[in-house]
Formats: structure tokens, sequence, C-alpha cells
């Protein structure tokens, strides 16, 4: 008879046990919003946001013209340092889409281009094009590519293609890397952000 007593009331006890874990569980649900979700979402958010800036740039072509206004004898982007924009997009209007888009809502940005040096196409180079600090642990990236051909001119600091081809200029920051092709040299362009 004790021993029945006992085994009641150990699975009653159990039960009861099992009973406020599984009501606790139903309790804390995990939101996108809670402590240990919300950087990853934030992240998500900005890389989807820098994404979506990219592609726009590129469709709707000020993203290109942005990349040519370089100033050869500065050795730098027209207006910039040779460390980049220091601080926010450049006066472009791909610029101001960056500006709109992150700076307005405490954002910093990187935007770094990347392409091949020399024709041997076994060395890469890059140009800072917006420099804003070091990004944090929880920055978000987004890249894209840019095709520049022989036949592309420099800009001006008025955004205006008045200065010389691509394959007849010498102080551009990329090399041809196809003196036998249309292609000058392809660029890849990072968007780094994180929040202030």
């Amino acid at each position: 008879m004790r021993g029945q007593a006992h085994t009641l009331e150990a699975v009653t006890a159990g039960i009861l046990l099992l009973s406020t874990v599984a009501f606790a569980l139903q309790v804390t649900a995990v939101t996108p919003l809670t402590g240990s979700t919300s950087n990853q979402h934030i992240e998500n958010q900005q890389a989807a946001m820098a994404e979506g800036v990219l592609d726009t740039a590129a469709a709707n072509g000020t993203l290109k013209p942005t990349l040519l206004a370089w100033n050869g004898t500065a050795g730098t982007f027209h207006g910039a340092t040779r460390d980049g924009y220091l601080n926010g997009g450049p006066p472009t209007p791909f610029g101001g889409t960056l500006n709109e888009t992150f700076r307005s809502r405490g954002v910093a940005m990187d935007v770094t281009v990347t392409f091949l040096r020399g024709t041997d196409l076994d060395r890469v180079d890059a140009v800072p094009l917006v420099n804003l600090g070091a990004p944090s642990d929880n920055s978000a990236v987004a890249t894209t590519t840019v095709t520049l051909y022989d036949d592309d001119r420099v800009h001006d600091a008025d955004g205006n293609p008045t200065g010389p081809r691509l394959d007849e200029t010498e102080n551009f920051y990329a090399d041809d890397v196809s003196p036998d092709s249309p292609v000058y040299n392809v660029l890849r362009i990072e968007v780094v952000v994180w929040r202030i």
C-alpha cells in the first residue's frame, strides 16, 4: 500500500513538472526583437537595404558615373581624399541615395571598389570610395559588379563624361586588363553598413 502511494505521488509530481515546463515554453516565445535575435534581424534588414541600393543604382545608371568620376591629377575621386569620401556618399546621385538610405537613419557605411590589376589577372587592388570608419562586428555587406569598357569616358567634377576614353588615359585607378577586347575592367563594389 505504501509503495503504491509513493508511485502515485511520483507520477503526480512528474505530470505537474511537465505541465509547468510546457506552460513556461508557451509563455516565453522568441520573437525577432528579443535580445538574442535582434542583432541578426537588424543585420539582415541592413544587408537587404544595401543590396537594394546597389541594384537600383545599377539599374537606373547612377552607379557607373560615380565610378568614372575620377580626378587623375589628384589620384582621387572628385572632391574626395585618398581615403575616399569621409563625411558621407559622393556628390553624385548614387551618393545621394547612399546618404538618404543610410546616413539619415544613423547607419554608417564604407564603399570599396575592387578590381584586377595588370593583364596577368592575378593581382587584385582596391580604392576606397566612402570611408566612414571601421565597421562594427554587426555589419552587413552587399556587393555588385560593374563592367567598364574602353570607350567609357572619365567624368568631370560635375558628372559629365568630358574626360578621355578609358583606353586613352594613364591616370585612372584601374588598369585595362584586356587591351585586345572592348572590356576595360570589371569592378566589384562592396557596401558595408553598420549602426553608429
